[in-house]
């Protein structure tokens, strides 16, 4: 009997894995978009070792070789790394301005998501 159970509880989870599996994004609304996710990655990835090498290049205490060093370290390293280079993109259209950060979402979604009661906890103001 305990067989079973655990069977059971086994495909229960390859079922909810594989359910999970299907809802990863795997299309982009455009080539921005993509870029865009080609950058975040790389920020993810780099952007401590940058902000280290950085903190090192900075810091005037320091000798002038090993701030060298960490220059070249960090011109070494791609320019899509730096955080800065990040932009804030609806997920659903690509628009780069007008984006509202709480939800992702561009200022002409988002009012359209409202208008047609689609969001939980927004409500049309009316006086």
């Amino acid at each position: 009997m305990a067989g079973s159970l655990l069977g059971r509880t086994l495909q229960s989870l390859l079922r909810v894995n594989s359910q999970l599996q299907m809802t990863v994004r795997t299309h982009y609304v455009d080539w921005r978009m993509l870029r865009d996710v080609k950058r975040r990655r790389l920020v993810k990835d780099l952007n401590v070792y940058r902000q280290r090498y950085n903190a090192v290049r900075k810091n005037t205490i320091l000798p002038a070789e090993l701030q060298e060093m960490a220059h070249t370290e960090v011109a070494a390293m791609p320019r899509d790394s730096n955080y800065v280079r990040l932009r804030c993109r609806c997920v659903l259209t690509s628009r780069p301005r007008g984006v509202l950060e709480k939800w992702k979402l561009s200022r002409i979604m988002w009012r359209h998501f409202a208008d047609y009661n689609q969001m939980s906890g927004i409500k049309r103001a009316c006086w």
